[in-house]
């Protein structure tokens, strides 16, 4: 992949994610719905690393979101001091601003290092896991010390002409399931946490609409072949990605 082009995937994914959070606060004071019964999850960016800078910010978060809790609290990337950052996180957690804390895009080897470092253990790794990316190796090991993998772009943006591929058209077809269906299903009994997004509430409504049907061991298998195995994105271990993210701190 190109070095403008996966410069354009870090910026484009980072845009479609970001919704403000008095947006969000605003909504949360007006929609009338009890807060025990809304999940809300943020996180805390790479300009914000370090203990007193991520105090801040978690501070400043549950103002903008106004609210004494947030339900998750993640690190969004595993770059800079991301140390003190969890140290503030385990902290907001032990003071009840935070149900529950994890990290965001941490592989295996900055997992692991966290893991055994903190004392408050990381409850969710939220990374890139999709038919095509369904981060094997990152799953044996969660699974392996209890930390749940949520997936961030279940449907891949779209990428490698993911809602055309004929395996999951097939098997989706069977159940009369989109394809879009046909994955979150695969992901969901695989383990994965899955948040899709859309701004379409007729493709809201359909993401729900997976819990009435069940893939089989073989169909389950097929899917499973699809993996690569590789990011359809960036990879958090290339340089050029580090130096990029290194640069907005």
């Amino acid at each position: 992949m190109s070095s403008k082009r996966w410069r354009q995937d870090i910026a484009a994914l980072i845009q479609r994610r970001r919704t403000t959070k008095e947006g969000v606060g605003n909504a949360l004071a007006k929609c009338g719905i009890p807060r025990e019964e809304i999940f809300v999850t943020t996180k805390v960016w790479i300009a914000n690393a370090g203990y007193e800078k991520a105090k801040e910010s978690i501070a400043k978060s549950l103002e903008k979101l106004r609210t004494d809790y947030v339900d998750l609290l993640l690190i969004h990337q595993p770059f800079g001091d991301y140390y003190g950052t969890y140290r503030a996180m385990e902290e907001a957690y032990r003071e009840g601003k935070a149900r529950a804390i994890g990290v965001s895009n941490f592989y295996p080897d900055r997992y692991l290092d966290l893991f055994h470092f903190a004392e408050v253990k990381p409850a969710v790794n939220q990374v890139e896991t999709h038919v095509f990316q369904q981060q094997k190796t990152a799953r044996k090991y969660m699974e392996k010390y209890g930390t749940q993998i949520m997936s961030w772009g279940p449907f891949a943006e779209g990428k490698n002409d993911y809602f055309q591929n004929p395996v999951l058209r097939e098997i989706g077809g069977k159940y009369g399931k989109s394809v879009a269906q046909t994955a979150l299903r695969f992901l969901l009994q695989s383990g994965v946490v899955v948040i899709p997004k859309s701004v379409h509430k007729d493709r809201m409504e359909e993401n729900f609409d997976v819990f009435d049907f069940t893939l089989t061991e073989d169909e389950m298998k097929r899917i499973e072949a699809l993996d690569t195995g590789e990011s359809l994105f960036f990879s958090h271990y290339a340089p050029e990605t580090v130096e990029w993210f290194m640069s907005r701190v």
